[in-house]
């Protein structure tokens, strides 16, 4: 399947999620099934009761992210914030409270159901400083050095082209900006039927990079001080709870990929000060 495809199911799915939450239901990660009884161990209890009175109930109903990038991202008054692949907007709106009115936190989306929910958040939070933006994050539609943060919430790992990804996030933060996302990340070996599942693709697992060649890749874009702090190892009963209705020997899969699916917070920075011109991209 071809990245413009992916791209299309990816949108397609999480059309479906925002139709759901507008709807008055809740959503699982990427997908629109088993609503009623959702029990996702991935984008479960990532917000805490302080941060979730800070946002519309619909925004939080409509969080398929698999951390919480805000409360890692030490965000500063007057920052500019870019939210990458932003859904319902949650991530946008507490970015927006932490940077205050002399920031500003854009979102940006693909999916036309999420940025009218994402609108609909926006006039409810009552805030001034947020702005949605319609795009792809492998071409980001804002210039070069614009930015000093960004954040993403379980996004990345469903682009069928990162590297673009990452070349086009180093191109719009400014000199010194900060690279600052919550994803699903690999580590040791992962059944290929696994990843080659759409609709756990979807679901934020089988596109996930290995820590390794995150790591490669986000050199290769021209970023720095790269670290990676693992928030969430999901063990068994976590792994057989996002494989159930996916085709697979459930009890054995799990077994296989038992500890290799983690949550983690990657930071990086673009060097402040080009010393070459391989450097400045």
């Amino acid at each position: 399947m071809g990245t413009n495809d992916l791209k299309d199911v990816v949108r397609e799915k999480y059309g479906q999620a925002a139709s759901l939450v507008q709807k008055g239901r809740t959503s699982c990660c990427g997908t629109a099934s088993s609503v009623a009884n959702c029990r996702d161990p991935i984008t479960s209890n990532l917000y805490d009761d302080a941060q979730a009175g800070e946002v519309p109930e619909d925004a939080l109903k409509a969080s398929l992210g698999c951390g919480n990038p805000t409360a890692l991202a030490e965000l500063k008054p007057g920052e500019i914030v870019l939210d990458l692949g932003s859904g319902g907007g949650i991530d946008v709106i507490l970015s927006a409270r932490r940077v205050g009115p002399t920031g500003k936190a854009y979102g940006l989306d693909m999916t036309d159901e999420m940025l009218a929910l994402a609108q609909e958040n926006k006039r409810k939070s009552g805030l001034t400083n947020v702005e949605f933006l319609r795009g792809e994050i492998e071409n980001i539609p804002l210039p070069g050095d614009s930015v000093d943060v960004i954040i993403s919430n379980c996004v990345i790992n469903l682009s069928g082209d990162k590297d673009r990804v990452l070349k086009e996030a180093f191109r719009v933060l400014k000199p010194g900006g900060r690279f600052a996302v919550s994803d699903v990340v690999v580590r040791g070996d992962v059944p290929e039927a696994i990843r080659k599942s759409m609709e756990l693709w979807v679901g934020c697992i089988a596109g996930a990079l290995s820590e390794t060649d995150y790591r490669a890749k986000l050199a290769a874009a021209g970023f720095g001080g790269i670290e990676m702090e693992v928030t969430r190892v999901y063990g068994v009963d976590e792994a057989a709870a996002f494989l159930a209705g996916q085709g697979f020997d459930v009890d054995a899969a799990a077994k296989e990929v038992d500890g290799r699916i983690v949550s983690a917070f990657i930071r990086a920075t673009k060097p402040a000060a080009c010393c070459a011109v391989s450097c400045c991209r």
